[in-house]
């Protein structure tokens, strides 16, 4: 936890309280190895647009071949360079979306989670759009579209559903903006959301078969083993 930076929205408070606290445990049920697995970190960064509260995601390439078309978000291996895990969100977002790192203010790390299939230790970082700006895709062969994604649209009952892998996984996932956010993406999600009393109750009644036999069997509570590019 960071602090509570000056002129941050009265809105984000009660999420900013609760990651103070939040462990592994609320995220999955899986702990990361001691001394071992690959670093990583995505940035989970809430704005403020047109439509109130909302959230930046990116969509995978289609060409990709792992995670085509999936949306995910900004985030990616750690390079030796970097100095941790904020300095690795802050890049990657840089790199794929053409984020300007000082318009976005670093609130909290969240628990590191472990996704066994890849072996990587992924930290999200948490942080405000203090200065929205235009975003898009800067890495055409990695990222096809970029959205921000509001969050009365994320609790909407109706854009809440579940979907099911090949091997029988069932786990949460939004249809929001004509993108289907599932696996890793959509576990943090929910728990954000649940976490910043922003959920609202929803029957998970739709259950959508995932489209990609070929894609990774997710390895934990609402998250997907390989989100995470090397």
């Amino acid at each position: 936890m960071l602090g509570r930076p000056d002129g941050l929205p009265q809105w984000f408070d009660p999420l900013l309280t609760r990651v103070a606290t939040c462990r592994t445990e609320d995220f999955t049920t899986l702990r990361p190895p001691v001394g071992g697995g690959r670093p990583s970190a995505v940035l989970v960064l809430i704005g403020e647009g047109e439509h109130g509260p909302d959230l930046l995601v990116l969509q995978r390439a289609a060409t990709m071949r792992n995670h085509a078309g999936q949306p995910a978000f900004p985030g990616g291996a750690t390079d030796p360079e970097d100095a941790d895990a904020v300095a690795t969100a802050l890049r990657e977002a840089n790199e794929e979306v053409g984020l300007e790192p000082s318009g976005a203010e670093v609130l909290a790390l969240l628990p590191d989670l472990y996704i066994p299939v890849s072996s990587f230790v992924v930290t999200p970082v948490l942080a405000w759009w203090r200065h929205p700006h235009p975003v898009s895709p800067r890495q055409p062969a990695e990222v096809a579209h970029v959205a921000r994604l509001p969050i009365s649209e994320l609790v909407d009952p109706q854009n809440r559903i579940r979907v099911r892998h090949p091997s029988g996984w069932i786990g949460p996932a939004f249809q929001v903006r004509g993108l289907l956010v599932w696996g890793f993406t959509a576990g943090v999600i929910s728990t954000l959301l649940d976490m910043g009393g922003w959920a609202k109750p929803w029957e998970p009644g739709a259950l959508v078969d995932l489209p990609d036999a070929s894609a990774p069997v997710p390895a934990a509570r609402g998250g997907a083993p390989d989100e995470v590019l090397p």
